[in-house]
């Protein structure tokens, strides 16, 4: 692997050459030089307009692998990863079995190990992530996994809750929740409202979130350890969270890159990939979000990819499955948030996620591995031909859209898109 990146604006805080537009040469996996106009005779990625920065990590990711791979599989995900320009990935221990052995950790390493994408396994607090009896955490975390929860399902159990929180500090583990009362939420296929009432639909109460949060911070303050709520949808969820934060609570956050531009009256013609969860809330909703991303309240965003086959989603609303293949178009909905903004927020998918995660930080210098991901503004269409996952259940397949990774670099390897 031998190739130069030619004028490209380099974004790392971490790096000397941090916004200056420079020529990369990367050779051997290993950042060999970094100058202006570097002479080389031999591959080039050239592009109007080139950002490059440190590889991404997307926090949130279900590949259905083992158990479900007629949906996605570790091979099929990870090529959606890296066009999405996503060098390491954090997937979600509902599978069949659940990511909860030894065995089921090294399934994922030894693919890791031969991949420019990097899967880092999220071990089940409970067994079956049923919440009802937890797993050998210090065993999981020994064995190479990188934090606990139960995925897709919360941790109800106020009681399991409370003791993971102990358990994990063992070791200084991040537990991570996704905060929603299943009581509350039951049989609902959309944000509750009036655009569920109009649509005859019934609704998910953003109560229920804000309910687990509440509990979970209680529990948080009085066991100490580190907690991070995945997939926060509520301007009150946000709130809670700030006001945690101030009062010194060990307590991080994710938000879906989704949510911070979809809300529930998209839904109004009945679009199944839309129907997810925590659904799209609304518009109030989702400025809080943003506001919560610009003022240091949620700590990072996730892809939040849940692809699903066609017989899961080509259905009444009713009917279809939660989820949706999120991860080729992380870049492009950014860019339609954010416009040229985006950039402000490219930590909360490169080094924040690390720091949570205790992953050492690349850096873009010289003599340091290569860990980049190349992208710019360029339009591009989703569809049969550019889809790498399994799943077409995307809200933008077959649309054109802004901003695209053009390659990512990892693990001794160069893939471009």
């Amino acid at each position: 692997m031998d190739f130069v990146i030619r004028s490209a604006q380099i974004i790392d805080i971490n790096s000397p050459f941090n916004k200056s537009k420079k020529d990369i040469h990367v050779s051997n996996g290993v950042i060999k030089k970094i100058d202006d106009q570097i002479p080389f005779d031999g591959e080039e990625i050239n592009g109007d307009s080139l950002c490059v920065s440190i590889g991404w990590l997307d926090m949130r990711a279900h590949y259905h692998d083992p158990g479900n791979e007629h949906k996605e599989d570790i091979e099929t995900g990870s090529d959606a990863a890296a066009v999405g320009g996503f060098t390491d990935v954090v997937l979600l221990p509902n599978n069949n079995p659940v990511t909860s052995s030894k065995n089921s950790i090294s399934y994922y390493q030894k693919w890791s190990k031969g991949s420019a994408v990097q899967l880092h396994p999220m071990a089940a607090v409970t067994l079956g992530c049923e919440g009802k009896e937890l797993t050998e955490m210090i065993d999981l975390h020994v064995a190479g996994a990188i934090a606990f929860g139960d995925g897709i399902r919360p941790i109800w159990h106020t009681d399991i809750m409370m003791k993971g929180l102990q358990y994990l500090q063992k070791f200084k583990g991040l537990l991570i929740n996704k905060a929603e009362d299943e009581m509350l939420t039951a049989f609902g296929h959309m944000n509750e409202g009036m655009q569920s009432t109009q649509m005859g639909l019934k609704g998910m109460p953003s109560l229920s979130e804000v309910i687990m949060i509440e509990r979970d911070l209680k529990l948080l303050q009085y066991t100490g350890g580190r907690l991070h709520f995945t997939m926060v949808s509520t301007k009150e969820g946000v709130e809670l969270i700030r006001s945690a934060k101030a009062k010194g609570l060990s307590v991080t956050c994710d938000v879906g890159v989704n949510y911070l531009k979809f809300t529930d009256k998209d839904l109004s013609d009945y679009e199944t990939n839309l129907k997810v969860n925590p659904p799209y809330r609304t518009d109030n909703d989702r400025q809080a979000l943003l506001e919560g991303l610009k003022d240091g309240t949620i700590d990072c965003i996730v892809s939040d990819h849940i692809p699903h086959d066609e017989e899961s989603k080509k259905l009444e609303f009713d009917l279809a499955d939660f989820g949706s293949s999120n991860q080729q178009t992380f870049l492009s909905v950014l860019m339609d948030v954010f416009g040229d903004d985006y950039q402000e927020f490219i930590e909360k998918f490169t080094s924040n996620p690390r720091n949570l995660l205790g992953i050492e930080q690349p850096k873009i210098d010289v003599g340091q591995p290569a860990v980049l991901t190349v992208f710019n503004g360029d339009s591009w269409t989703l569809d049969s031909d550019t889809n790498k996952s399994k799943s077409t259940a995307s809200p933008f397949f077959g649309q054109t859209v802004q901003g695209q990774v053009k390659a990512i670099v990892n693990n001794g390897q160069l893939v471009l898109n």
